[in-house]
């Protein structure tokens, strides 16, 4: 193959993949910046006004031009934006939060996918679908829920569950995004202890960043590097659950795996490494947190627009039920793990 026709046909997509993204983006950015000017005028907080503003045209995220760029938005914008949230954090915040809270968050992942499994029967479900929304609901929401997916034994019901399970840990997410911080400070629980609360205990990245920054930042940054730490558990649940699946099942037919580690945790990890270690100038740093914050508000935007509550009500009561309890039971236990730590 001749290198420079390879090269010119991949820059001659790029025109293209720009316009076919550039609509729902823009859109995105729109809403984004709406929810900033409500928040500068009215006191409100801009991560919730955008999910908000995003539900009320959630009909973008559905059919389109749009829909590949709030997808775009929703997922990649929203990774680079949390890579560049570490030149935010430093390990003198990971030291601050202690070994106790390191223990409740691996903790409540582990009691959770268990808690999922011992109930699952209880619901009509079995293993697979235990361990599918319970591993969902302990790590990372629907980056867990696709992880685990491709290590589980396929039948004819492997889509509907995984469909479910990413649509349903999507919109509890959104719900707890909106429930947990009016939550937390019912309870009267202090920056620090809100930020582990919201980042031990929502499904998805998006949501614990954008439930985390509406109460303050201290308890945003504190809420993204507890979830940050739940995330990096998925390659060793996933690999430990794959040797005891591959035992007695056999593996993924297409024989793909998704990256283990993503790539916005590796990126937030060098950079928090970087900051840490006072290699990233203050005005770079300064800049990339601008930038990092305009991203998420633009992902939460669209995240919101890709959310459909119809949807999920149509799987079925008992699956919707197990899911709930599972996310009750996480929220519960490192509840009950910040009181004694305190």
């Amino acid at each position: 193959m001749n290198p420079a026709i390879t090269i010119s046909e991949f820059f001659g997509t790029v025109p293209k993949r720009t316009n076919e993204l550039f609509p729902g983006v823009i859109m995105a950015v729109i809403v984004a910046m709406t929810a900033q000017f409500l928040a500068d005028h009215y006191e409100a907080p801009a991560m919730l006004m955008a999910l908000l503003l995003g539900i009320a045209v959630a009909f973008l995220g559905d059919e389109g031009k749009t829909v590949d760029g709030i997808s775009f938005a929703a997922r990649t914008v929203l990774r680079i934006g949390i890579a560049f949230l570490g030149v935010r954090i430093s390990f003198d915040l990971m030291a601050g939060l202690g070994l106790g809270v390191v223990l409740l968050v691996i903790a409540g992942v582990l009691a959770t996918i268990g808690f999922g499994l011992m109930i699952s029967r209880l619901f009509g479900h079995g293993w697979r679908f235990a361990f599918l929304t319970a591993g969902s609901v302990a790590i990372c929401g629907a980056s867990a829920a696709m992880a685990i997916s491709a290590i589980l034994p396929k039948d004819d019901k492997s889509e509907q569950r995984l469909i479910f399970t990413v649509l349903g840990v999507t919109v509890l997410s959104t719900v707890a995004m909106i429930a947990y911080p009016i939550l937390v400070t019912r309870l009267g629980l202090d920056e620090t202890a809100g930020g582990i609360f919201l980042g031990a205990t929502i499904h998805d990245v998006a949501q614990v960043v954008g439930a985390g920054f509406s109460i303050s930042e201290n308890a945003g940054d504190t809420a993204t590097l507890v979830k940050l730490m739940r995330v990096s558990m998925l390659a060793p649940v996933v690999l430990v659950a794959a040797i005891l699946i591959r035992s007695f099942a056999d593996s993924p037919e297409d024989g793909k795996r998704p990256p283990l580690l993503p790539f916005f945790v590796v990126g937030f990890l060098v950079l928090a490494t970087l900051n840490s270690l006072g290699l990233i100038p203050d005005a770079i740093a300064d800049l990339m947190s601008q930038a990092s914050r305009w991203m998420l508000l633009v992902a939460i935007a669209a995240v919101g627009m890709k959310t459909n509550l119809k949807r999920v009500l149509a799987v079925g009561g008992p699956a919707i039920a197990l899911l709930v309890t599972e996310t009750i039971f996480i929220a519960g236990l490192i509840l009950a793990g910040i009181y004694y730590l305190a």
